[in-house]
């Protein structure tokens, strides 16, 4: 059996997430596995809809089964976020391999840059740009535009193919056995307001919504899919605010120093702006510079107010947590024999102790925190009393989430 195996938040499953799953069938996929993002994201946010219900919406949009990207990798930057998700498909010991979306919808030119990217001049050019103070994405796209050329450059421009540059990285550093392929992006872009015919981007799904109801989505997303979403707890971004906010000025910079990938001397400045913002908006403006952008300060205030630390992310994941499955997707994880120990309970996977006991815990504090922040409100330990989704597959509206 041919498995693929597919990395994603699911913020929310929408119709070019399906046309990607078809494409990776219609390339000889017998089987999709896809390595999900739990209660929150890389745009270092709450998720719109809870791990559960996208998970149960993916289950019956064509994808067999589903595993949690464990926080410390799911809000992370691009490298550290491809590195936790490639690790846990390679951990599962049946993937061959991994499908993308890309901008670029080529290998060849993206094999390329990723080998421009590890190329020593490209590298001691960005350190040099970093020196004069330029963003890391600015001075890495100038680097290799400046050696390899402004094709090669421009690849480092769009958001898809920055993370399939990652994933290339990220099969590479593993010594993965794991053979690459790449969809085309379909329809919007990536942080597009307009729609595309029936592709709309997962930002412009998710403020409309928040703005108008889940039913709003329709057109955009698979029946399947909205059948999970009506009457689940919807999360929007403001309702973090003042939690951050609040554990933002509880902390000292000492505690700030031990957050992700933090540069020297930043723990300083969003100690500082936690004291003066009166809101998310603010804070982010206050911490952001021409080195460190939006994206990256949300990441970093979010890690705050969730406890995550720097040796929470910097080894590959501990354990394969499974949220649910399709017949196929229960036989693939039967048959599969995983490097890494594999369960449904994160109970058990918490009585492993160590880093594994670390990360759990991490985990279930996090989805406490994210059912507070839903609307309705939901009680807390969910990560240790919902059930393992069980899906019918393809069609299935039924929804379990």
């Amino acid at each position: 059996m041919r498995v693929a195996g597919i990395v994603a938040e699911y913020n929310p499953f929408h119709n070019g997430h399906r046309y990607q799953i078809e494409a990776t069938r219609r390339a000889g996929a017998e089987c999709v596995v896809a390595v999900m993002s739990g209660n929150f994201v890389q745009r270092g946010e709450p998720a719109l809809l809870g791990k559960f219900t996208r998970a149960a919406a993916a289950l019956s949009c064509g994808v067999d089964l589903v595993l949690e990207l464990p926080l410390p990798f799911a809000a992370a930057g691009a490298q550290r976020f491809a590195r936790g998700a490639v690790a846990l498909l390679d951990a599962l010991g049946c993937v061959d391999t991994l499908s993308f979306g890309s901008e670029c919808g080529a290998l060849p030119p993206l094999l390329q840059a990723r080998l421009a990217l590890e190329d020593e001049r490209v590298r001691a050019r960005l350190r040099a740009l970093l020196k004069e103070g330029q963003p890391f994405a600015a001075a890495r796209q100038q680097a290799v535009g400046e050696l390899f050329g402004e094709e090669a450059g421009a690849l480092l421009r769009q958001p898809n193919n920055i993370l399939a540059l990652e994933y290339l990285g990220a099969l590479g550093s593993l010594g993965s056995k794991i053979e690459p392929f790449t969809v085309p992006r379909k329809g919007a872009g990536h942080d597009s307001g307009a729609p595309v015919g029936a592709f709309a981007s997962a930002s412009a799904l998710r403020a409309l919504a928040v703005k108008q109801g889940v039913s709003a989505l329709s057109p955009y997303v698979p029946a399947e899919a909205l059948a999970c979403y009506r009457g689940a707890p919807v999360c929007a971004p403001g309702a973090l605010e003042l939690p951050l906010l609040s554990r933002l000025r509880a902390l000292a910079p000492g505690e700030l120093r031990a957050l992700p990938e933090l540069s020297e001397g930043l723990e300083h400045r969003l100690y500082k702006a936690a004291r003066q913002a009166r809101g998310l908006g603010e804070l982010y403006a206050l911490v952001k510079s021409k080195r460190y952008s939006h994206a990256r300060v949300r990441r970093l205030a979010l890690a705050a107010f969730l406890g995550v630390r720097d040796e929470d992310g910097a080894l590959p994941p501990p354990y394969i947590r499974v949220l649910g499955y399709t017949p196929a997707g229960k036989e693939l994880l039967t048959a599969s024999s995983a490097a890494l120990p594999v369960g449904a309970s994160l109970r058990r996977l918490q009585e492993l102790g160590g880093r594994a006991q670390r990360l759990a815990l991490l985990e279930a504090a996090a989805g406490d925190q994210y059912a507070l922040l839903c609307s309705p409100r939901l009680s807390c330990g969910l990560d240790y009393t919902h059930p393992l989704i069980r899906s019918a597959g393809p069609h299935d509206e039924t929804c379990s989430g």
